[in-house]
């Protein structure tokens, strides 16, 4: 089996870089993406990653920051019966310091059954979630990194047009990376090049 190609991935206009397989597109080569995120998607397997630049949330303590975000975005995507699968420790994350103050790192992951863009409840597909939240404290900034990967596709979600309705083929079987190891890149290669962005 080849191995897949990985590419270091300039964001937000090169101020910002992230490491993941080349399979990912950018989507705003297809559609307009809000100017505090940006949105890479594998349309063959109905999987995606999302990096997000949000306003630093004080009243969010560090220790369950990652699942309180992913909670959040539960409610924002109208989703069904969240569940929390695993959350991280706090990590503190050398490469990232700002003015003497490292980011914090935590992560989690999530189940959930969504629907795409405008679709209706009848047609929300199973999906696990896996959400970073790294804290750059020193510019007050909650950066998130999510990642989708469909566990099982309804057969009336417009996802089962492109990959197929029922469950996923697994990544391995695929002949690609396991969509675990593709986020995990993406949190540790991450780097500020040019903190002006914030």
């Amino acid at each position: 089996m080849p191995e897949e190609i990985i590419d270091v991935n300039p964001l937000f206009g090169g101020k910002i870089s992230s490491t993941f397989p080349r399979r990912f597109q950018d989507i705003s080569n297809i559609r307009e993406v809000p100017d505090h995120q940006e949105v890479f998607a594998d349309p063959s397997r109905d999987e995606s990653l999302i990096f997000e630049l949000l306003e630093y949330k004080p009243d969010v303590a560090d220790s369950g920051s990652a699942t309180w975000f992913l909670q959040d975005l539960a409610r924002e995507q109208d989703a069904e019966g969240c569940v929390v699968i695993e959350q991280s420790a706090v990590l503190e994350a050398p490469g990232l310091i700002y003015r003497n103050a490292p980011a914090v790192v935590s992560t989690a992951v999530g189940q959930m059954t969504i629907s795409k863009g405008r679709q209706g409840r009848d047609a929300q597909n199973l999906v696990k979630v896996y959400l970073a939240n790294l804290r750059l404290k020193g510019v007050e900034t909650d950066v998130l990194i999510t990642a989708y990967e469909p566990i099982v596709i309804n057969p009336l979600s417009e996802s089962a047009d492109t990959v197929g309705a029922g469950a996923a083929v697994p990544a391995a079987q695929a002949g690609c990376k396991p969509m675990d190891d593709v986020f995990k890149l993406a949190v540790t290669s991450f780097k500020v090049h040019d903190w002006s962005l914030f």
